[in-house]
């Protein structure tokens, strides 16, 4: 049951939302309270724009902070750089699949906290 007071933010909030024809980037939602409690708001979470990937080979292990739609190839560069090897001699994994150069978090659904491992090239069969 709604109290007067919430009666009226309704018919104010209705109002309010014929006249204004713009969209807002927070979804809201309003959880109605009986007892004439107050109205809460709550918003969806934003996604997360930067992930902590963790990048291993045998011996080191590396954090990187990147943003979703970054190249690896900016990640895959600073790690060799950092452990002195060339990006041809080594390949990264994610998951068991190869990463691209041009690969992105996003394109691999990668999540804060994952692992890329770096293991040495092999020739030969």
């Amino acid at each position: 049951m709604l109290s007067i007071g919430d009666q009226k933010y309704l018919e104010w909030r209705t109002r309010n939302s014929q006249q204004q024809q713009t969209s807002h980037p927070l979804v809201y939602i309003l959880i109605s309270r009986q007892h004439g409690r107050q109205w809460n708001t709550k918003r969806t979470p934003a996604p997360v724009e930067h992930l902590n990937i963790k990048v291993t080979d045998n011996n080191n292990e590396v954090f990187f902070k990147i943003k979703r739609t970054t190249q690896l190839k900016k990640l895959m560069d600073a790690f060799c750089e950092r452990q002195g090897k060339q990006l041809s001699t080594v390949r990264f994994l994610f998951d068991g699949t190869r990463v691209r150069p041009e690969d992105t978090p996003d394109s691999l659904d990668m999540a804060d906290g994952d692992t890329l491992e770096v293991h040495q090239e092999q020739i030969g069969g």
